[in-house]
């Protein structure tokens, strides 16, 4: 059996949708997957060893250029793309106007969410099969809940979740290499970074240890910070422009890793290592970090989570979100870090 999948962005969403890709394995061996996915993304999709091909979807470098031909050129060769392989089945796991558009020009049965359930109830429209699947629970649950109606088997043990993707890259160990940290400092919105003064004494904590820190950075911005942050001390390093594949890899030997709310958290929760992901303005319960190792720290301030972009209860002259001051303190991650090492 050979099923499209769709589920184009964000590097976090990517993460929650392996575990149903292996509860379908699990359950029907012989399933097979393509997936559709942003091609700033298409080196995600190929760490789970049941997804065979991947469509490269040009959509966000293209819709600022939608009057020029070439780029209507590209968009009918992707589509082309689709059509040159038949599906058994297409699942639209996003839930927007943006991904179930593509669906249109596959013929196969379409299933994904229920205007009730979808992000944007208008993408329902494009769907054969429609499921509802309840809000109020963690992203990871409701694309298990949707695979399993879509492909019609019985869901496994929820209490389970296996991202099928480290089996495949583990490899044994450079036994001479220098342990070190990463810290994943780098987000969208302004109220789930964490003060750069903090980030500063988890340095000078690492330093303490003999760890090197590594920084990755996605945009100018976020280097900027990174070089500001590595000024500290000789223990930290700025990693250069890395492709998702190669941060996979820096991932996956890192004894710790702390982020804020980003792909790459999820990604190193995924991949089994110990991680340390601080949510403020945002609610872990519904898209949170998920991991055998990780830890989650979450503010407890009466106006977290506030899921605004912008904090509007800045606690000090330093732009302190008060939630973090409180329970996402520096001492309190520094804590956490050193009970990891002691269970090392």
């Amino acid at each position: 059996m050979r099923v499209l999948l769709i589920k184009t962005s964000s590097l976090g969403d990517i993460i929650h949708t392996f575990p149903a890709v292996t509860d379908a394995v699990k359950a029907n061996p012989a399933i097979r997957f393509d997936w559709v996915v942003e091609e700033g993304f298409s080196d995600l999709p190929p760490l789970h060893p049941a997804v065979d091909k991947v469509f490269s979807l040009p959509w966000r470098r293209l819709r600022k250029t939608l009057w020029l031909p070439v780029t209507w050129r590209e968009l009918r060769a992707f589509v082309r793309q689709l059509q040159a392989q038949k599906y058994d089945l297409v699942i639209d796991a996003q839930g927007l106007l943006k991904s179930a558009i593509w669906t249109k020009f596959i013929k196969a049965p379409v299933h994904g969410l229920s205007a009730a359930s979808a992000r944007e109830p208008l993408a329902a429209y494009f769907y054969n099969v429609k499921h509802d699947v309840a809000w109020g629970q963690h992203a990871i649950t409701r694309v298990r809940q949707l695979f399993a109606r879509s492909l019609g088997y019985e869901l496994p043990d929820m209490e389970k979740t296996d991202f099928g993707i480290v089996p495949r890259l583990r490899v044994l160990p450079d036994a001479d290499a220098t342990p070190y940290w990463v810290f994943a400092h780098a987000t969208t919105w302004a109220s789930k970074h964490w003060p750069e003064k903090y980030w500063q004494q988890l340095i000078l904590l690492a330093a303490q240890h003999k760890k090197m820190v590594l920084l990755p950075w996605g945009n100018e911005l976020e280097r900027e910070r990174a070089v500001r942050l590595a000024r500290l001390t000789q223990h930290v390093q700025v990693l250069p422009e890395l492709s998702l594949k190669a941060l996979t890899r820096v991932l996956l030997d890192a004894q710790v890793v702390v982020g804020v709310d980003t792909g790459l958290t999820h990604l190193a929760a995924a991949l089994h290592r110990p991680v340390v992901a601080l949510y403020g303005a945002t609610e872990p319960g519904f898209t949170g970090v998920v991991g055998p190792q990780a830890v989650v720290l979450q503010a407890k301030f009466p106006c977290a989570p506030c899921l605004r972009e912008q904090c509007i209860e800045l606690s000090d002259e330093n732009h302190i979100p008060p939630c973090y001051v409180k329970d996402l303190s520096p001492l309190r991650v520094t804590q956490v870090i050193e009970g990891i090492l002691a269970d090392a």
